[in-house]
């Protein structure tokens, strides 16, 4: 299986700690070792950085750890191959354009018989029921909606519908994100937690590195960070149950 990782944040922020303690998982403390990738949203734009070789081992992931890129919304993901070679075309997360919009996702499971679900002009790349299922939705959702919906929480909302059908190919864990919407779905494992005033010490479990949020932050900074395990060791996550979803918007649980 693989790992998520995602983030909402009402202010532009960096995600240096989190993926740090992600990047430990993909080669070193984890098995998923198969390419890694993640998409920084800064207002309509979305900058992906991707690479098929194992985190911990990867210069480009070393750098993404340590460059401070702010953003109010990301999805990162790190691979364990089930479906699909080894390349960047199935390494996650997958974007694609939708309403003048980018849409950003990413799938930790696998699913059966995925080629029978139609994906109309949204053609996968790779070779991976991740992608596939990825274009599927985004095929339904503008079959549903051919004009933009004046509240895309609406679209959100369909989405999840249509999520409910996926989840009995299979295991379907994932991130979905719009740039302003960040939506996690569960059907095994996910976690979230959301950061706000007063700020604390956090400690992460995959190496010996911790930070004090409170001089890291402002008091009006809200941050949720979603993880497919809790990334720190001294710190309440909120655990997802099977068929759960949630929405986030500015680091803000919302509901569509």
């Amino acid at each position: 299986m693989c790992e998520l990782l995602g983030m909402s944040a009402n202010v532009p922020t960096d995600i240096c700690f989190s993926f740090k303690g992600l990047r430990e998982r993909g080669g070193r403390t984890g098995p998923h070792r198969d390419g890694w990738g993640v998409a920084f949203y800064q207002n309509k734009g979305v900058c992906t950085f991707k690479d098929p070789m194992p985190s911990h081992e990867s210069e480009v992931a070393r750098l993404v750890s340590d460059y401070p890129i702010k953003s109010t919304a990301v999805v990162a993901h790190i691979r364990q191959a089930n479906r699909g070679r080894i390349g960047l075309e199935n390494t996650h997360p997958f974007t694609r354009e939708l309403w003048g919009r980018y849409w950003t996702y990413a799938h930790n499971g696998q699913l059966k018989d995925h080629k029978s679900l139609p994906t109309a002009r949204f053609t996968p790349v790779g070779t991976t029921d991740s992608e596939h299922a990825f274009c599927y939705l985004l095929s339904e959702l503008d079959k549903r909606f051919p004009n933009k919906p004046q509240n895309r929480r609406q679209a959100f909302k369909f989405i999840c519908n249509q999520m409910d059908n996926l989840r009995q190919m299979g295991v379907f864990n994932m991130l979905l994100s719009d740039g302003e919407y960040l939506l996690a779905y569960c059907t095994t494992k996910l976690h979230w937690i959301t950061r706000r005033a007063p700020f604390g010490q956090a400690r992460l479990s995959d190496i010996d590195v911790d930070i004090d949020f409170a001089s890291e932050t402002t008091p009006n900074d809200v941050v949720t960070v979603i993880a497919t395990e809790p990334l720190t060791c001294n710190e309440q996550w909120h655990k997802m149950q099977p068929g759960q979803w949630q929405l986030f918007r500015r680091g803000e649980v919302i509901s569509p």
